[in-house]
């Protein structure tokens, strides 16, 4: 019974069959994996927007004095009993093995710490009052506070339980001039200091070349004049929305008693999570997860959106693809259709792969040497001498970073053309010749469309690659923060000279130079998760077109 049984397990052994099995395990394992890590990312980056309860603690400092702490319970941590007191936490509980520890967030960082650890034995009692008050602001990170009254121009307009209604009537004014002032700054007043620059540059220009004559300066002298008129109009509108959205106040009790005045001006939001239901948590949770897509970074990033960022990833990429695709398809057809294959073209297609394995940090050298220094500094001497010895292309920037990741990608996308290419019957190129079509027409209304599926495959990789890459950006043109986005209403629209920012190096950023690293954690896997959602974007738009084309020209796997 045994040998038939051995034999039966041989047999299926060298059948191939476990390793199919093998291969699907470690495949579903992988992807297990992948997915887990992701409901990670998303849990922890997600979960910062939602609404949570603020929590008020009566706490044992000592044997004898108790104060009160108000804030949101962030996460706990158990360590152990002799561990806690040789850290000089204080005595552990008679008995116990290990010793809970709360990360409560108290916010309040103008007034102190704004997160601290506490010990779970040392809470003698929790409670979560109604009327705790979470107020989002401009500045010094998150309130935690009772409202006692609302002011306007310092006079008493409400307090008591009638100073909520009015705080959000006031706060709904407040939000609607923030959105006036900021549109005036970088709508009207950001197109005239740009106009007022380039009349500048031409001052200097006209002065390098000797042609400073008052009847060149006349034209200048009379834009700046009408300029500066219009400027001066718009400051007093900005004057104006300034004083009034200074114009309210309000009065918070924070958690050591303190009563503190604080401008309206500085509040972006406010809302009393422990007497909301869970459709309105819910609602605000929408709402601070849209501003997260939509605002502007604040406080060194730890606050406020990352809208720039994606913006700047997008735009590279986009860019990066609109260059090293035709870069890419142009060597591959010239090495598959053109070249005599020999000794030489099998040098260049092993150099081709050699640069897939390149460090990017080496093409961020090699980017910031040639690319800025070398033919933007040559740019700034032929046609920007005006603005020398400022940098204008001179500078690391958007098109100085597209173009080094383009050629990051650019083995990718050669050898995935190939690979198309070669794929493409002889009989179809003998057809297209035989019916007296020239090379080059074969190549441009056979060959390559039919190929088009391949060049998608290595756009679609050279895109994953390049939206991810950080090392070589922080060379060629990522900034921490970036003033102006590279795209907006002034001429020339698209701005390939201006800095931006990256997701991922807004993460690196976040993760490891934020000056407050438990404020920033949750923002570090939010990027983080957003990032991985941008790059699938953009992978499945590409994926869907070469399906497409796939489908189109399907009778070449036929």
């Amino acid at each position: 019974m045994s040998k038939p049984s051995i034999n039966h397990i041989k047999k299926w052994w060298h059948s191939g069959e476990p390793w199919i099995w093998l291969n699907a395990g470690a495949v579903s394992i992988s992807v297990l994996i992948v997915f887990g890590l992701l409901a990670l990312i998303a849990v922890r980056g997600l979960g910062h927007f939602w609404p949570a309860d603020i929590v008020e603690m009566q706490y044992l400092t000592d044997e004898t004095q108790q104060v009160k702490i108000i804030g949101e319970i962030i996460e706990s941590e158990s360590i152990d009993a002799k561990q806690y007191t040789e850290s000089g936490y204080g005595e552990a509980p008679a008995g116990e093995p290990k010793v809970t520890r709360l990360l409560v967030k108290t916010g309040n960082r103008d007034l102190q710490t704004d997160f601290r650890w506490l010990a779970e034995h040392k809470i003698k009692q929790q409670s979560k009052p109604s009327n705790l008050i979470v107020l989002e602001r401009v500045e010094w990170g998150d309130f935690y506070g009772y409202l006692t009254q609302v002011n306007e121009e310092g006079e008493l307009v409400a307090k008591g339980k009638s100073a909520w209604g009015e705080l959000e009537k006031r706060l709904q004014r407040v939000t609607a001039l923030r959105a006036e002032i900021k549109s005036l700054e970088k709508g009207a007043i950001g197109t005239i200091n740009h106009q007022l620059e380039k009349l500048r540059l031409e001052r200097k220009k006209l002065a390098l070349t000797n042609d400073l004559t008052p009847e060149n300066i006349a034209p200048i002298a009379a834009q700046e004049k009408a300029l500066d008129i219009e400027y001066q109009a718009l400051r007093v509108d900005l004057n104006r929305l300034y004083n009034e959205i200074d114009r309210d106040s309000a009065h918070f009790e924070a958690m050591d008693g303190r009563v503190v005045e604080l401008p309206m001006a500085s509040f972006i939001s406010a809302h009393k999570p422990n007497a909301m239901n869970v459709w309105e948590k819910s609602i605000t949770y929408v709402k601070s997860f849209i501003n997260f897509l939509t605002e502007d970074p604040r406080e060194a990033n730890t606050e406020g959106g990352v809208f720039p960022a994606i913006f700047g990833t997008v735009t590279m990429v986009l860019l990066m693809a609109i260059l090293v695709t035709p870069l890419g398809v142009i060597a591959a057809i010239y090495l598959r259709e053109y070249a005599r294959q020999g000794t030489m073209i099998r040098i260049i297609r092993i150099a081709v792969n050699n640069l897939a394995g390149v460090p990017s940090i080496v093409y961020g050298v090699f980017g910031l040497g040639f690319f800025v220094y070398f033919l933007g500094g040559n740019i700034d001497q032929l046609f920007y001498p005006e603005a020398l010895p400022g940098a204008t292309f001179g500078t690391p920037g958007l098109l100085w970073a597209s173009l080094t990741l383009a050629l990051l990608t650019l083995p990718v996308v050669i050898v995935s053309t190939e690979e198309g290419l070669s794929r493409i019957p002889g009989s179809l190129r003998e057809g297209s010749l035989a019916l007296g079509a020239t090379k080059f027409e074969t190549i441009w209304k056979v060959i390559l469309p039919m190929s088009s599926p391949a060049i998608m495959t290595g756009m679609i990789l050279a895109v994953a690659r390049a939206a991810g890459e950080v090392a070589p950006l922080m060379m060629v043109g990522v900034v921490k923060l970036a003033p102006e986005l590279p795209l907006d209403g002034t001429v020339p629209y698209l701005h390939l000279d201006r800095k931006f920012m990256h997701l991922g190096f807004h993460i690196y950023d976040v993760g490891f130079q934020s000056p407050n690293v438990e404020a920033a954690r949750p923002l570090v896997y939010a990027t983080a998760f957003l990032l991985v959602l941008v790059i699938v974007l953009l992978n499945l738009s590409a994926i869907i077109l070469r399906n497409r084309l796939r489908q189109k020209y399907k009778a070449l796997d036929n």
